[in-house]
């Protein structure tokens, strides 16, 4: 099997071409009556668009989007086919975090336990999926919403966008959220906005190290999606052999890290991708990935094996 490479054109993105738009659970996508999560399809099948809808709670993290979030993602990265998954907000903002109605006391402490051990188990299977996965920020990230962003691996953020932990206003200190602010930025600017609850805009989002790239309200949609298409070119094996070890040895220090790094280097090696890629750059044409994961001398045997 092998992919083509694919050329990313405004035409080609609309909505009439190549796209697929359904209200959707990943349980039973063909039951759910909700149209608070929408799931749009490019790129051959290989692009995974997830929108947000709930403009009425401008995209909260209730537990119900969580749920929608989660099963969502957990069923995708099953999905050999797909390489890439953006997430999107509908409306003026991305989201706006969680739904502080759920967060009353009359919803009772089992309630919101739920609650945040769902959102971290989201921002978990995020970082920990096959595939990378790409926000697209056209508007207010806020809490949660920026814990959300935070946890993608690519944040495209257009320039209207603006980013901030208000908890504190309200009395509830970002605890959760901060765990994702910290370890985008550095200490003295999560700190400060923590403790202030003051909102950045996408240029000091960008300085600050929180976002890849700022683009235009009406081209974050196109940036995301050519982000994407890059992504799928290359092998899905390798991407999240990647991917994985990314994230993996940030909490190593430094020594330990090149370690790992000596080991997943050999190891990537051995995969078939990676040795189609080398020869192809050898002899200069393009690469026929198989993306099946498996290594050099495999193929053989799993045919013997038939």
């Amino acid at each position: 099997m092998s992919f083509s490479r694919l050329i990313l054109s405004k035409s080609f993105l609309h909505p009439r071409v190549n796209l697929i738009t359904r209200p959707l659970s990943s349980a039973a996508p063909d039951d759910i009556k909700t149209d608070d999560l929408v799931r749009e399809i490019y790129h051959g099948n290989s692009t995974v668009r997830l929108v947000m809808n709930s403009t009425k709670d401008r995209n909260a993290l209730s537990l119900k989007m969580l749920n929608l979030l989660y099963d969502e993602l957990f069923y995708i990265n099953k999905i050999k086919k797909v390489r890439s998954v953006i997430i999107a907000g509908n409306g003026p903002a991305f989201s706006a975090g969680h739904n502080l109605k759920e967060l009353v006391t009359e919803k009772g402490i089992d309630h919101h336990k739920e609650v945040f051990a769902r959102c971290t188990q989201l921002m978990t299977l995020i970082q920990s999926m096959q595939v990378p996965i790409i926000a697209e920020v056209d508007g207010v990230a806020a809490a949660a919403g920026l814990q959300l962003a935070l946890s993608a691996d690519i944040l495209i953020a257009s320039d209207k966008s603006t980013f901030s932990v208000p908890g504190i206003k309200a009395g509830l200190f970002c605890h959760t959220p901060g765990v994702a602010l910290l370890r985008n930025v550095p200490h003295k600017i999560g700190m400060g906005m923590l403790l202030t609850g003051k909102a950045i805009n996408a240029e000091e989002a960008l300085r600050a190290g929180m976002v890849t790239k700022i683009t235009t309200s009406e081209q974050v949609k196109f940036e995301a999606l050519e982000y994407a298409e890059a992504i799928n070119q290359h092998s899905k094996t390798v991407v999240a052999l990647g991917k994985t070890f990314a994230h993996a040895q940030i909490g190593l220090k430094q020594s330990d890290a090149y370690r790992y790094a000596e080991s997943v280097m050999v190891e990537n090696l051995k995969l078939q991708d990676t040795q189609e890629g080398l020869q192809a750059f050898v002899e200069k044409r393009d690469p026929i990935y198989t993306h099946n994961g498996l290594k050099m001398g495999e193929v053989e045997e799993v045919e013997e094996n038939k």
